[in-house]
């Protein structure tokens, strides 16, 4: 692409990512269009609004929209404080999509059904390059179709949850009581409160979504005093989701850990450990939650269940594209490696741009949390970096795109086992405040214990996780 002529860019999603890559394909003079599938800028967003961000102001405003915000008089929040989902709409998103140039470039109600380039098929190679997308989309007129030079997917993960099952397919069951079941991170203590109180609420999952979800039915449980909290765990060891604590470089998240931890300890959560659901039937009124055979495993009995097993992309509307994704996380196969859960469990993902999220289809891009497929840990400050170097390298200037413009806080603690190889959990000598992560480490090096996670001798490999428990 010639840098200098005007080009189409199509963006799938008007969330804070989407946004981004349109302020910055305005700086370039590329001409972008958002396609929106809900009915206002953020929509995904909206639906977490009562959620608190681990990261503050200064992490969650990209620079270029913060210069198009500047021009509108627009004043930026105190980037030391921590908002929430609703704070990002409020005073972020609304003001970007509605009061800058891009409020007439926002195309909300428009689900996108289909891509594919114009004239050719998925099969058909010769010319294939030089033919611009056709991108189907769906409004309350009908179907509706946008022609684009590049196209960049920022469409997020939300509406699209892991289910229940431990298998990754639906718990059998789980389809037929989706009255009693919520996906993601449902607000037990705002608009959802009579749906939770007083009841027994089984919560599945792992992640911050889940621990955030059972310290916010606690505090309805003080409130009112019948709810009961149960936290099915499909894994064997609680303390591994109690992250860092005080040596998480994310200070808010850190602290969610040690107060979910004190939780735990205190019993104010019923534990139910290596629980991997396979059934979720009705039972007198309730659900009953089996692990195992239907009739005669563990089973759970609750009146609600929340499901917090993290998102995974949907890559339907995609399917005429030649794609490069990664067979397990579903992510562009150059960054599957640098974010892959099985071998990373602390740390940081370096700062990544074009190169990383090329496809084999030219022009075409995944960025934003899309882009992580099945990973978690996803920064919106990363996104922002993604769609800044995308941008550069549809606009040609590829020296732009190689660099990295972005230093990332170091986000990560080591867990206990990461890539479920003991000698590589907590190492070190005891500490005086130990943080959530190490309690159990920390136990046994009082005791004096000389197992490979408890042991004096820090090895090469444990100093990795010195972020952990130095």
């Amino acid at each position: 692409m010639t840098q200098g002529v005007s080009k189409t860019v199509a963006i799938i999603g008007a969330g804070p990512v989407g946004l981004a890559a349109a302020v910055h394909a305005l700086e370039r003079g590329l001409e972008p269009v958002i396609l929106e599938a809900g009915p206002s800028a953020g929509h995904a967003m909206r639906a977490w609004s009562h959620v608190r961000m681990f990261s503050p102001w200064e992490y969650n405003v990209d620079k270029a929209a913060e210069r198009l915000l500047a021009a509108t008089g627009w004043n930026a929040p105190d980037p030391k404080l921590y908002p929430t989902g609703g704070d990002m709409v409020a005073h972020y998103i609304e003001p970007l999509a509605t009061r800058t140039a891009l409020k007439d470039r926002v195309r909300t109600s428009a689900r996108v059904t289909s891509i594919s380039r114009v004239g050719f098929d998925k099969v058909k190679t010769r010319g294939r390059d030089g033919a611009q997308f056709e991108i189907r989309y769906q409004n309350g007129k009908g179907p509706e179709a946008l022609k684009a030079d590049a196209i960049i997917d920022a469409s997020g993960t939300w509406f699209t949850p892991n289910p229940a099952g431990a298998n990754g397919l639906a718990a059998i069951g789980e389809d037929n009581q989706m009255a009693r079941i919520a996906y993601g991170m449902p607000d037990v203590l705002g608009n959802y409160r009579g749906r939770y109180a007083g009841k027994r609420v089984a919560v599945l999952g792992a992640g911050h979504s889940a621990i955030g979800t059972l310290i916010d039915l606690v505090q309805l449980k003080q409130e009112a005093p019948d709810t009961e909290v149960v936290w099915l765990l499909r894994g064997d060891r609680p303390e591994k989701a109690f992250g860092g604590g005080a040596n998480d470089k994310l200070a808010a998240r850190g602290d969610l850990g040690s107060k979910f931890a004190a939780l735990v300890r205190e019993g104010q959560i019923d534990v139910e450990t290596a629980f991997g659901v396979t059934h979720v039937t009705e039972r007198d009124g309730r659900l009953r939650i089996a692990a195992g055979s239907a009739c005669c495993g563990r089973h759970v009995m609750a009146d609600e269940m929340v499901v917090a097993t993290g998102f995974r992309p949907d890559a339907s509307m995609l399917s005429e594209l030649r794609l490069s994704l990664d067979p397990a996380l579903e992510c562009p196969t150059v960054l599957a490696p640098l974010i892959d859960p099985n071998e990373h469990s602390c740390g940081t993902v370096r700062p990544h741009g074009a190169r990383e999220l090329a496809h084999p289809e030219p022009g075409f891009y995944i960025a934003g949390m899309k882009s992580y497929g099945r990973a978690p840990t996803f920064l919106m400050l990363t996104g922002y970096e993604q769609v800044r170097s995308i941008v550069a390298e549809i606009a040609g200037d590829k020296d732009a795109a190689a660099r990295v413009e972005l230093v990332l806080p170091e986000t990560g603690v080591c867990s206990l086992s990461p890539a479920g190889d003991p000698e590589v959990c907590c190492g070190g000598p005891a500490q005086s405040n130990p943080s959530a992560c190490c309690a159990e480490d920390e136990t046994a090096k009082m005791a004096v214990k000389t197992a490979a996670c408890c042991g004096p001798a820090v090895t090469a490999r444990q100093e990795k996780s010195a972020s952990c428990c130095g």
